[in-house]
This record gives C-alpha cells, sequence and structure tokens, in this order.
C-alpha cells in the first residue's frame, strides 16, 4: 500500500497545481456547444456524428454541476490521471518485477509529457480512455475477456485513438517467452473471440471517425485537416522521433510546436530509424523491447496516416508513455540514482504545470519555440493588452496575409478597444478571405450592432446560424436584436 500512496503523491505533486489553473484554448468550445450547457443536452451527445461521447458527457456533468467554474474540472482532470496511475501500477505489477512497475508506474505519473493531458482540459480525452484501457487489461489479466471487451468499448467511447490497443494485447501474447508474456487465464477460444470483438470495434470505431470528420463543417479531421494522407505520415516520422527526444531528455515543451511536412528524403530516414528499432527490439526478445513496441503501436492510430490539423501534440503520447515508461524502468533497473531521475522529472512536471496555469506564460513559451508561426501570436494577441495585440497580429499578417484568424482576431481587438469602425472593417476582410465562416458573420455583426446598424446586424447574425445552426453566440446576438 505504500508504494501505492507515494505514486499518488507524487502524481498530485507534479500536476495538483492544475486546480489553480483556468481554461485554454479550445477549453472555451465547451461553452459554446449547445449539448454541454443545456439541461438536456446529454442526450444529444450520442449523436452519430459525436466523437468522444464519454468525454464529452464528463463535459456536460461539469458544466451541470459547475458552470464556468475551472476548478472542477481541473479536479476531474486529476482524478482521473491519479486513477490511471493506480490501474497502470496494478497492471504493471502483474507484468514485470516489482521495482520494475513501480518505476514505470512512477514515470508514467510524473513525466512532463503528461502535462498537456492532465493540465488541458481538453485533453481529458486521453486520460479518460486510458483510464479504461488499464482497466481492460486488467480484467484480461484476472481472466475477464468479456469486461475487458466492455471497458476497451468505453475507451473508444472517451477517445477512438485508443483503437490499437487490442494490438498490444495481441502483442503480449505473442512475445517471446522470456519476456514475460502477459498470464493466460480463462479459456484461450475465449480469448481468440474477444480479441476479434476488440478488432471490430477498432475497426467502426475508426470508420465512424473517417465518416464524422467528412461530413461535419469545421473538423480538423480526415479530409478536411488541409493535408494528405502521404504528407502527413512523412511528418508522422519526424514526430514520432520528438516525442521519444522528449521522452529522454524531457526539455523543449511547447503548445504549437513547429512541426512541418519534412522533404520526402528525411520522412523517409525517420521511419526507417523508427522501423529499425522496432526490429531491433522485436528480434532481441527482451522485455524493454516488448514494452517499446507496444507504445509505438499505441501511437498509430495518432501518428500514421489519418490526417489531423495539427502534426504534433504532446497528450497523444499519453497512453503510448505507459509502454515507453515501462520500456524506461527495465533499461534503468540497475543504474544506480533512479530517484534523483523520478526527482528531476517531477520538478520539469511542477514547472510545467506552472506555465499551463497562465495563457500568457503558455503562448510566449510558443511563440520563442515556434517564431515562423502564426497560431501562437494569435492565441498571446488575446491575453494581452491592445497595442501589443495589435502588434503581434500585425506580424501574424506578415507572415500569413491572406489568413482570415488574422483579420478576424484584430477586429475583435479593434472592438474591445472601442474602435468599432476599424473592427467593422477587419472583419468585412475576414469575409472575403473567408465567406463560409459562421464566426465571421456574427463577428461582424456584433460591429455593426455597435455602430447602431440594428438591421444589417441582424442579417448577419441569421446568416451566421444558417450556417452553423448551433452557433450559441450568434444565436444570443439574434435574440437580443429581435428585443429591439
Amino acid at each position: 500500500m505504500r508504494d501505492r500512496l507515494v505514486l499518488l503523491a507524487a502524481a498530485l505533486a507534479a500536476f495538483g497545481a492544475s486546480l489553480g489553473s483556468g481554461f485554454h484554448f479550445d477549453d472555451y468550445a465547451i461553452f459554446s456547444d449547445p449539448a454541454l450547457t443545456s439541461p438536456g443536452g446529454w442526450l444529444h451527445i450520442w449523436g452519430l456524428r459525436q466523437t468522444r461521447p464519454l468525454t464529452y458527457l464528463t463535459y456536460w456533468l461539469n458544466y451541470q454541476t459547475g458552470g464556468t467554474d475551472p476548478l472542477g474540472y481541473h479536479l476531474l482532470n486529476l482524478a482521473l490521471h491519479v486513477a490511471a496511475v493506480w490501474l497502470a501500477y496494478e497492471c504493471l505489477r502483474r507484468l514485470v518485477p516489482a521495482r520494475v512497475a513501480w518505476m514505470a508506474a512512477a514515470i508514467f505519473a510524473i513525466h512532463p509529457l503528461q502535462a498537456e493531458s492532465v493540465d488541458y482540459i481538453w485533453g481529458r480525452s486521453m486520460v479518460l480512455a486510458t483510464l479504461l484501457c488499464c482497466g481492460s487489461l486488467l480484467a484480461w489479466m484476472c481472466g475477464r475477456p468479456w469486461i475487458s471487451v466492455a471497458c476497451f468499448a468505453a475507451a473508444l467511447l472517451a477517445k477512438e485513438e485508443c483503437a490499437a490497443f487490442p494490438l498490444v494485447l495481441v502483442l503480449l501474447e505473442w512475445f517471446p517467452a522470456q519476456a514475460n508474456p502477459l498470464p493466460h487465464k480463462g479459456r484461450e477460444h475465449q480469448r481468440k473471440w474477444a480479441i476479434g470483438g476488440m478488432l471490430l470495434l477498432s475497426l467502426a470505431a475508426g470508420l465512424r471517425v473517417i465518416w464524422a470528420a467528412a461530413v461535419t463543417p469545421g473538423a480538423q479531421a480526415g479530409a478536411r485537416a488541409g493535408i494528405t494522407p502521404a504528407n502527413y505520415a512523412l511528418a508522422q516520422g519526424v514526430v514520432i522521433l520528438r516525442y521519444l527526444r522528449l521522452l529522454v531528455i524531457p526539455w523543449g515543451f511547447t503548445v504549437d510546436p513547429d512541426i512541418r511536412v519534412p522533404a520526402w528524403w528525411l520522412g523517409a530516414v525517420a521511419w526507417a530509424a523508427i522501423l529499425g528499432l522496432a526490429v531491433f527490439a522485436w528480434r532481441r526478445g527482451a522485455r524493454w523491447g516488448l514494452w517499446l513496441l507496444a507504445g509505438l503501436v499505441l501511437l498509430v492510430p495518432s501518428s500514421s496516416i489519418f490526417p489531423a490539423a495539427d502534426l504534433a501534440a504532446d497528450r497523444r503520447m499519453y497512453l503510448p508513455l505507459l509502454g515507453f515508461a515501462a520500456a524506461a524502468a527495465i533499461l534503468l533497473e540497475r543504474m544506480p540514482g533512479r530517484i534523483l531521475v523520478c526527482a528531476a522529472l517531477l520538478g520539469i512536471s511542477v514547472f510545467r504545470t506552472q506555465i499551463w496555469r497562465s495563457d500568457e506564460a503558455l503562448w510566449r513559451e510558443a511563440l520563442a519555440q515556434a517564431p515562423r508561426k502564426v497560431r501562437p501570436r494569435i492565441q498571446l494577441a488575446r491575453t494581452v493588452s491592445p497595442p501589443e495585440a495589435l502588434q503581434l497580429l500585425d506580424e501574424a499578417r506578415r507572415l500569413a496575409p491572406g489568413d482570415p484568424a488574422i483579420a478576424a482576431e484584430t477586429g475583435k481587438t479593434l472592438l474591445s478597444a472601442g474602435n468599432a469602425a476599424a473592427a467593422l472593417s477587419e472583419f468585412g476582410r475576414a469575409l472575403a478571405l473567408d465567406p463560409r465562416d459562421a464566426d465571421n458573420y456574427n463577428n461582424r455583426g456584433v460591429a455593426l450592432a455597435a455602430l447602431g446598424q440594428y438591421e444589417a446586424a441582424r442579417l448577419d447574425f441569421e446568416r451566421a446560424l444558417r450556417i452553423s445552426p448551433g452557433l450559441s453566440s450568434a444565436a444570443e446576438n439574434l435574440r437580443k436584436m429581435q428585443g429591439r
């Protein structure tokens, strides 16, 4: 019991300061989604287009019980992480020696790669999915394959990126015996049917995500990600090597890394290095090789060919870190000063959590790490005074003169500074660059209303709602116009 309490205390020490944090970036989408803010919205969460419905249900519960107070959201994130650490340790101690299991669970609990998933409310989906995958693994080892299938099905409802988990079970079954394979409990034919059922669930979840991304306006994945599967796969070789580097040398983190599609030869070299490492691990047949391969397999859904607008995101490493942490713990087993390694990881995670407590610190760090990117400037502009914000947005416009998001953010900044006429001009520019964006019509309507042009504002709010019927801000603005 003492070992478990130390692990949980370490996880709380690493990320506990997140309880004093606020909302960041995509977190604000929670408050613009009627399905999350209305009392009966929990029913709409289970619609066919909605990915991650189980995670969305937790957001709905947070909103219904705590409104816009960030404490409850961060408290649930932290509680889910602590529970995931507990279950991860319960699984690992059945698969590897006790000392290795504790070290692996400690790395999983406090590594700074986990900060984005734990400190960022929108990263909750991977924490919840990992918790349920650990429950699935534990049930599997206890000879309860169908409970394992049920836990995995729930994990897919939390985040579809856990789809490769059944392949890890297959890997554990097939890996050489000296690597301490999965304990065989229950009948073999039941395990085979259960694995088959899990793979079918993964296939169904993957097909649903592809379909939902294709039919949902504004989706940032699949055909709407703005990148071809080939280019995405090419970039992922570099991305995976970056993840592995951060695992070993945990410094240089950022919420918005500057990852671009590399030259074909560079991407090919990166993938060759990854495949070479995987082949080496398999042929050695060692315990560390088993867990290294498990980590790489768990990365496949997010880091292969299915495109996403963001080429890299540290939160995608949350579940794979379970495998990588076990591999690292095995390699560190005979190394003196292992506790010093844990202490260093803990200190860096405490620092990362402090960065996540402040939007301004988070985006200043991102800008320093990626000075050529536009998004850090737009996000930082939202946290600073109007004069500095306008300077940042002017720099962004020089980098990307055709980006409608820059014009829209400039308009918002001017509007907040009381210059509605100049804001109207910027919103008009944003609409000219992207005439199908409902937010652009809503923003222009706000500027028109500020200038007293109420009828024109009403028409813009109506246009916004025709494009995006669920845009709650436009609906609220239209109600205000109708009251005049």
